[in-house]
């Protein structure tokens, strides 16, 4: 509950000091219109879900090339942890959004709760397998200076502090939490190393064709904040202010349960107790919808809830929830399609949310209201 309030008091705070332009009408959302959105939720390092549900969207070929053409690709967050191929779907997504620009089109990939836990040091959902795809011929040599280097460290703590230092206990104990690899990818994660340098770039949430898209959700007080200033103190927070975060992530946005990373709200609350709230949501965001990743759906299949207003795209892709593949399609009307190998499902689209988004383009025809529920 103190953490609650703190996190309360933070996000009032933040909020005096948003700009006016990132307090407008759009919600400080900029509204990117495109021809086309596909959005695909936690990969969790099962590369070839992703590259299969890309290809099915026809967004990419069998080489992992983009084939979009000016198509947005939306990914909410979570490439890393619980699986084995994270690597590899670092390094398809960063290729992808260099080809797409090209094309004209857009890759929009948004940070994740995991990717922040791997920035703020928690590794305990590294999958150890991955730690492999890291290992080098020198992977022996750099782990032994590393333990050399942590040990002394310690011991010299131990000395400033009066406490005695058993270093082969030590040094036992870290070896076993240090497998080979670990050193490589503890650099390719850090800020200067090129897969850190990436994510730390990674925007919180953003808004396409009247629909926004974030991993974990939004409550009132952080949707009052607008995307830009949540963009911008997600990033601080893991970026220049890192070390405060570290001290206490739960008062933060990058890592506070309520945050946009981590809320789980839509899923654990009553839809109609909740509704009033998502309706402020998108009334202060002029969206139609918000589309989530973060909590898997269970059923293998997109769900929508509060008439919706809200869709759950984490169907579970990766092995450990049972491998399942599906994207969803938005139109520049704001029409929601659920894609799948098995076909296309139109989802609900309440006629109420079309009022609180403006139209994303002149010319751009109303919104057909679908009537089927995935």
């Amino acid at each position: 509950m103190r953490d609650t309030r703190r996190l309360a008091l933070l996000l009032v705070a933040s909020a005096l000091f948003v700009p006016p332009a990132a307090r407008a009408a759009d919600g400080g959302c900029p509204g990117l219109v495109a021809p086309r959105v596909v959005a695909v939720g936690d990969v969790h390092g099962a590369y070839d879900g992703f590259l299969s549900i890309l290809r099915l969207a026809g967004l990419a070929d069998e080489n992992g090339h983009w084939t979009g053409g000016k198509t947005h690709l939306v990914q909410t967050g979570d490439l890393l942890d619980r699986g084995k191929n994270a690597p590899k779907v670092l390094d398809l997504l960063m290729r992808l959004e260099g080809e797409a620009r090209k094309a004209g089109g857009q890759v929009h990939a948004l940070l994740g709760n995991h990717e922040v836990m791997n920035i703020l040091g928690d590794l305990r959902y590294v999958n150890p397998e991955e730690y492999e795809a890291f290992r080098t011929t020198d992977s022996i040599d750099r782990r032994a200076r590393f333990l050399r280097t942590a040990t002394e460290a310690a011991r010299e703590r131990a000395r400033a502090a009066g406490q005695e230092f058993d270093a082969d206990a030590y040094r036992a104990k870290l070896m076993s939490e240090v497998p080979l690899g670990f050193v490589e990818r503890t650099a390719e994660f850090s800020a200067e190393g090129r897969y850190g340098r990436w994510l730390r770039q990674r925007p919180a949430m953003v808004k396409v064709n009247g629909v926004v898209f974030v991993h974990g959700g939004l409550t009132p007080e952080v949707a009052a904040l607008g995307c830009e200033a949540v963009i911008d103190t997600v990033r601080r927070e893991i970026t220049r202010d890192v070390d405060k975060t570290r001290k206490d992530p739960t008062v933060t946005l990058a890592a506070g349960e309520n945050g946009p990373l981590w809320y789980r709200g839509y899923w654990k609350q009553d839809e109609a107790a909740l509704l009033p709230a998502v309706e402020k949501e998108l009334q202060a965001l002029a969206a139609r919808a918000i589309v989530v990743g973060h909590t898997v759906t269970g059923s293998g299949k997109l769900q929508s809830r509060f008439g919706g207003r809200v869709v759950g795209i984490d169907i579970g892709m990766g092995e450990v929830y049972g491998a399942h593949l599906g994207a969803l399609e938005v139109s520049p009307d704001g029409t929601l399609t659920a894609l799948y190998p098995e076909g296309r499902e139109e989802i609900v689209k309440p006629a109420a949310a079309a009022r609180f988004a403006r139209p994303p383009a002149a010319g751009v025809r109303a919104s057909r209201l679908a009537t089927a529920s995935p």
